[in-house]
């Protein structure tokens, strides 16, 4: 098992950086997504938003291995919620500000926090520390 930070030590691979740009732009995709069907479809729609974000952020951790594959589409998503969120000059904006959207807010961010500090699995091969085994 990795130790924890290894994955700031270690140099990037192309790959590796073109995975973790991709779950920005799904973190983006999902935020925008997730924003209008909450407004949309309330309560349901609500639900079905948290879960989308939920399974992409549970999807990062597990895809990449690391806390970055959370943090990853979690940055993508809050770009979006919040450009989102932001009133025009004119007044326009997408969230009218009820309790769905301060559920959305609260609770993507949350989800996101529970992801990123769940234990990992232990990857195949590797030691359980225990002595004797």
């Amino acid at each position: 098992m990795t130790e924890p930070g290894a994955w700031m030590t270690k140099p990037l691979k192309p790959g590796r950086i073109a995975a973790y740009l991709g779950l920005v732009v799904l973190g983006f995709l999902v935020g925008t997504a997730g924003s209008l069907v909450q407004a949309a479809w309330f309560p349901v729609g609500l639900l079905l938003a948290l879960l989308g974000v939920g399974g992409l952020f549970y999807g990062g951790l597990r895809a990449t291995g690391t806390q970055l594959g959370v943090v990853a589409p979690a940055a993508g998503w809050i770009v979006a919620v919040l450009l989102l969120s932001a009133g025009r000059p004119e007044g326009d904006g997408l969230f009218a500000g009820g309790v769905g959207e301060i559920v959305f807010l609260l609770g993507g961010m949350v989800i996101a926090v529970i992801c990123a500090t769940m234990a990992r699995l232990p990857q195949p091969g590797s030691h359980t520390g225990r002595l004797g085994t």
